[in-house]
């Protein structure tokens, strides 16, 4: 069973971390690109309480004419394919070597780190996928300065700024009444709101594997199981240090975030909390699901050997019987030698004792309980 079990699961393990990394002896401030990445597309938000803009830019120079002003400034960089065009843009954000570094390097772990005039916010976005089980798994890079916010996406196919975005573009709420720091908090807060889809997914899963684990376990089922717990692991990988991240920026103190906005990000911080929870919970109930599934096939494989040994003990006695009439004694040497052998009925009566014996030992085993079936389980 054991040896099946890591055959099964050989299938279904995948490595958990970045294949993004630093070779040993890489100069600090290195740009890796990978080949199969997209080229950037860049877009500008910049909106006060009473105007709004929102328009695509080619080029990261057309950006310096919004990030003094007194206006909010919203670049959102998505894609990762031209190191040339990223290169450009920190220098328009005159962004410290290690932040761009941070910012165009995926696998980072999510972080808080202080510029003095910058403030670097490393997150991990989660998307449900949408015609399978699983998730899209991305890495969201926030530079907030004083009157700007520069995010820089991987992929921009999946994210959960949309609702950021309409806010924005309708003036619902009070989004275009703040500064920079209100609309980073708005952003994180997209981002953990964006936990509780794909754990509702989860939730429904493991339901149902309950359900079929006890009723028809098999191995896809195995399979299924341990596919959670990974995909589970790599949740908790991205909202364990989140957590910490958002508590720095509510702990620490810094001139780019408000009294105000910190109030907010406590109820972003309590969503964390909450997601972590959610996460362990449903990691403890794929771990119990293994046990339920060992059970579960111990107690078929116990119904399979209690049919085998009552199907035996009924032919046992009735082998006894053929066995004793196999018996080549010649009945004329003796009249002890199996006198029934020449009777007129002998034959019909050795078939009936057989069967009398066969019934009997079956009204014996369902008297004692020995035919009822123990691990069945009613599902109304």
């Amino acid at each position: 069973m054991i040896s099946k079990i890591r055959r099964l699961t050989k299938k279904v393990r995948k490595p958990n971390f970045p294949d993004f990394y630093h070779q040993p002896g890489t100069i600090p401030g290195t740009l890796i690109i990978d080949e199969d990445a997209e080229a950037p597309t860049i877009v500008l938000f910049d909106y006060n309480q009473t105007n709004f803009i929102r328009k695509q830019i080619a080029t990261p120079e057309e950006c310096l004419n919004y990030l003094d002003t007194e206006s909010v400034s919203w670049v959102d960089v998505q894609g990762l394919g031209n190191q040339d065009i990223l290169q450009r843009l920190g220098k328009v954000f005159e962004l410290h070597p290690l932040v761009l570094e941070d910012v165009v390097n995926m696998g980072e772990r999510p972080k808080i780190e202080d510029y003095e005039d910058q403030l670097l916010i490393i997150a991990r976005m989660v998307v449900p996928k949408e015609t399978t089980c699983g998730f899209y798994s991305e890495q969201v890079s926030f530079v907030l300065g004083k009157h700007y916010l520069l995010t820089v996406q991987e992929e921009p196919e999946h994210d959960c700024f949309d609702s950021v975005r309409m806010r924005i573009d309708k003036g619902k709420g009070i989004i275009r009444k703040n500064g920079a720091d209100y609309l980073a908090y708005a952003l994180l807060d997209a981002i953990i709101d964006g936990f509780f889809p794909v754990l509702e997914l989860y939730g429904e899963r493991i339901e149902e594997l309950e359900e079929e684990v006890i009723l028809k376990p098999t191995p896809q089922t195995l399979q299924q199981i341990y596919q959670i717990r990974q995909e589970l692991l790599q949740l908790r990988r991205s909202i364990w240090p989140q957590r910490d991240a958002i508590n720095a920026l509510i702990r620490d103190s810094s001139d780019l975030i408000s009294e105000e906005v910190r109030i907010y990000l406590r109820d972003c911080y309590d969503h964390t909390v909450q997601v972590m929870d959610m996460v362990e919970t449903y990691r403890e109930l794929a771990s119990g699901l293994m046990d339920v599934y060992l059970s579960a096939v111990s107690n078929k494989m116990n119904e399979i050997m209690k049919l085998l040994t009552v199907v035996s003990a009924i032919f046992i006695p009735l082998t006894f019987v053929a066995g004793v009439y196999g018996m080549n004694f010649n009945p004329d040497k003796s009249p002890y030698n199996m006198p029934e052998l020449n009777w007129y009925w002998g034959y019909p009566v050795c078939l009936a004792l057989m069967v009398a014996i066969a019934v009997s030992l079956l009204i014996l085993f369902w008297r004692r309980g020995w035919l009822a079936n123990f691990s069945s389980i009613k599902h109304d």
